[in-house]
Order: C-alpha cells, then sequence, then structure tokens
C-alpha cells in the first residue's frame, strides 16, 4: 500500500516536470511565432494550452485524492501541498505563452514587434525557456542550490524588460501608440513568465528544506558575512 503511495507522489512529480516542459516548449514557440508572424504556429500554442491546463486539472485531482486516502502528515504532506502550488504555477506560465501566441494572431499578418525590439524580444523568449528547462531541472534534481540560482539569473529578465521600457520613452519612438502598448504588454507576459519559473524552483526548496527561499539566503547572507 506504502509501495502504491509512494509511487503516486513520484508520477505528480513526473506530472510537474512534464507540464514544464511544455509550457518551456510553449514560450519558445509563441515567440518565434510573435517575431515571425507565423500565424500556423501561433495557433499550434494557443490550442497546445489545453494540453496544460488537462494536465493541471489531473494533477490537483491525483493530489487532492491523496490527501483525503492517506492523510499524509510532515515530509508527504509538504509534496502534495507544494506540487499543487507548483502545479498552478506552471499552468498560469502556459497561460502566458498563450497571450504571446494570441497577440502574434491578432496582429497578422504583421508582426506585433518593431524590427528594432526583435532582438530584445527575442532574447526575453530565449532567457524565458531556459528559465523553465533549469525549473525542470529542479523538480527533477530537487538541488536547493540551482534552485536559488534561478532569482538571480530572472534579474536579467527585469534588465531586459526595463530595456523596452527605454525605447517605449525614447522621443525617437515612432511606432504608434498601438505597438507601444503591444510592446508593453509582451514585456509584461515576459516578466510574469520568468516570475512563475522562479516561484516553482523556490517551492522545490521549501519542498526539500522545510524553509522558505528567502529565509534560507537570508541565513547564508548572515553566516558568510
Amino acid at each position: 500500500m506504502r509501495d502504491a503511495y509512494h509511487e503516486e507522489l513520484d508520477s505528480i512529480g513526473e506530472g510537474l516536470v512534464e507540464m514544464a516542459r511544455l509550457v518551456g516548449s510553449a514560450i519558445g514557440r509563441a515567440t518565434t511565432a510573435m517575431l515571425d508572424a507565423d500565424l500556423k504556429l501561433a495557433e499550434s500554442v494557443i490550442a497546445g494550452d489545453q494540453k496544460i491546463d488537462d494536465l493541471a486539472h489531473d494533477l490537483e485531482a491525483r493530489a487532492i485524492a491523496l490527501l483525503a486516502r492517506q492523510q499524509p502528515v510532515a515530509t508527504d504532506l509538504r509534496i502534495v501541498v507544494t506540487s499543487l502550488r507548483m502545479s498552478a504555477d506552471l499552468e498560469r506560465s502556459g497561460d502566458l505563452a498563450q497571450h504571446v501566441a494570441k497577440l502574434a494572431r491578432l496582429r497578422f499578418p504583421d508582426t506585433a514587434v518593431p524590427q528594432d525590439l526583435h532582438a530584445t524580444m527575442l532574447e526575453m523568449g530565449q532567457l524565458a525557456q531556459r528559465l523553465m528547462a533549469k525549473a525542470a531541472e529542479v523538480i527533477i534534481t530537487k538541488d536547493v542550490d540551482l534552485a536559488l540560482q534561478l532569482e538571480t539569473d530572472d534579474d536579467e529578465m527585469d534588465q531586459l524588460h526595463r530595456a523596452l521600457f527605454t525605447h517605449l520613452i525614447d522621443e525617437r519612438w515612432k511606432h504608434g501608440i498601438e505597438t507601444a502598448v503591444d510592446v508593453t504588454l509582451l514585456g509584461r507576459y515576459y516578466e510574469r513568465y520568468a516570475d512563475h519559473a522562479v516561484a516553482v524552483a523556490k517551492r522545490v526548496v521549501y519542498l526539500v528544506t522545510g524553509e522558505h527561499a528567502d529565509e534560507l539566503q537570508q541565513e547564508t547572507t548572515v553566516e558568510g558575512a
């Protein structure tokens, strides 16, 4: 009975990894669809979000069933509850990738991003994908040090986000209000996507240590002082 229980716990972890990989792929493909004005690819990302939602719902149902049947305590309870929260972060990440794809579809056959911002937006998309790949690795390995690195990696996304606003408020901006709104939205989507990847990693830290990542980092800072 306990073997089956722990197999179910493991399968929930595997479901989280699959979700992370799907949403990582989604943001990469959505970025390509947006920059290349690829309608078919955008539609594929939009339709694919249903699979992510289905996985989230299935994981939630299995986690709740485990809580009801096994009434786990201590570490096992932390695993189940934290997994539910990670699933919510990943599901929201999928939604954000879908938002990017929907904007690509809305502006087709044009692109939502002016040519002079393509490089910045491509970098944001690639960084988002790398962050989620690292979050998936953290789920698999339970590597606390790697998990804590994600917040530092996220600083790069914040810098790119600020760079977008530098372009938007530049008096030489010549692309109009509609494009400015599109770029503002896209920047926000990528920033929030990165935040969710960091949140997933932080939840793994809590799962492993029983401490919140921010508290652990403060302790490390004090010890190193």
